[in-house]
């Protein structure tokens, strides 16, 4: 009897153990099974803003990147160029469907007032209608402004007179004798002729000049892609003459010229392509006489085209996700495509496009 008792206490003891071992063994899957904190890390490796990847995709490299609708909110400030504050403020526009929460304000006194405000850490972003100035960058560096520069855009610079003008074309010896530094108090068309260039025949007329002043980035690509060589070969300041109607605002710029037949002015294209009352002038960069429209800009045909940017303060993406998020949008097809297109700028090729991307996804 004894000993059957011992027998039955062992077998016991043996059952009990195996119980213990498999609600154990049970244990170990059902901690495993739910891992919320390994569901966590998996989120945490979309990193929508770090693309590394620069291929050909365009597009959706850039979609890729943009924060989900809704989720960020907080505050955008962008000064400078009032040729690029267009493409700015639409952008801005697409963007508020996508991010209601995020303010983003937009202004336009120039491309040089722009950058001042820029390389003193006043604004987040800067446009500009021409790429920064060594001296400009310097200033940036010394007040510790590092930045990405994006192209965004092409524009062509419209040359233009009032509609009754005879003058289909100009020259840009015709434009030096017009506006450059050794045509102040040219009060004829035909006073151009006067420096000994090899004008055209160009009518005796008043002349009355609105262009940009020298705060537009406007001023510094009509300077320098018409007029600085001519100076620098008869040893001349690459400047306009100072005594004409000077203004920021484009807008004002063709008011002037529609308010005389024989205006000669300048502003970008998108803000002259649809104006009435002026007359849009073919211009001969030596190659003949070209008009200016959106397939001779683009291929660079019009000789008075230039490239158009957006910088972006590194520091301040860093640490405000609301102008990540907006850069981000601007990459997309509905920043350099569509707010492009709808207010009258040419497009980047998708390999131009690519190549903006790219600078903003290694910044």
């Amino acid at each position: 009897m004894k000993l059957r008792k011992l027998l039955v206490l062992i077998i016991g003891l043996i059952a009990t153990f195996a119980l213990v071992a498999a609600a154990c063994g049970n244990d170990d899957d059902g901690d495993a099974t739910p891992d919320t904190a390994g569901q966590a890390d998996a989120g945490d490796t979309v990193d929508t803003g770090d693309t590394g990847d620069t291929g050909d995709d365009g597009g959706q490299q850039a979609a890729a990147q943009e924060a989900p609708a809704g989720s960020v909110s907080g505050s955008v400030t962008i000064s400078g160029s009032s040729t690029v504050e267009p493409i700015s403020v639409r952008v801005a526009e697409l963007f508020e469907d996508v991010q209601p929460d995020v303010s983003v304000t937009v202004d336009g006194p120039g491309t040089g007032d722009g950058f001042k405000l820029f390389c003193e850490g006043e604004t987040d972003i800067s446009d500009a209608s021409r790429q920064i100035k060594s001296s400009e960058a310097e200033v940036c560096a010394e007040n510790g402004i590092e930045f990405v520069e994006l192209r965004v855009a092409i524009d062509g610079i419209a040359v233009m007179s009032g509609e009754g003008n005879p003058v289909e074309c100009v020259t840009f010896n015709d434009i030096y004798g017009l506006v450059g530094p050794e045509s102040t108090g040219f009060g004829s068309w035909s006073d151009a002729g006067s420096l000994g260039l090899a004008t055209s025949d160009l009518p005796d007329v008043d002349l009355d000049i609105y262009g940009p002043g020298e705060e537009s980035g406007t001023f510094d690509s009509f300077i320098e892609i018409v007029l600085e060589d001519i100076a620098d070969e008869r040893g001349q300041d690459a400047i306009t003459r100072p005594d004409y109607n000077a203004n920021a605002d484009d807008n004002v710029i063709i008011q002037g010229i529609q308010s005389s037949d024989t205006s000669f002015g300048w502003v970008g294209f998108a803000f002259a392509a649809h104006a009435s009352g002026v007359k849009l002038l073919d211009v001969d960069g030596g190659g003949g006489c070209v008009s200016a429209n959106a397939d001779t800009i683009a291929s660079g045909e019009y000789p008075v085209s230039r490239s158009l940017y957006i910088y972006v303060n590194k520091a301040k993406a860093d640490a405000n996700p609301a102008l990540v998020a907006y850069v981000d949008y601007y990459m997309s097809d509905d920043g350099l495509g569509t707010a492009v297109s709808e207010v009258g700028y040419v497009n980047l090729t998708d390999d131009a496009k690519g190549a903006t991307r790219a600078n903003w996804a290694g910044r």
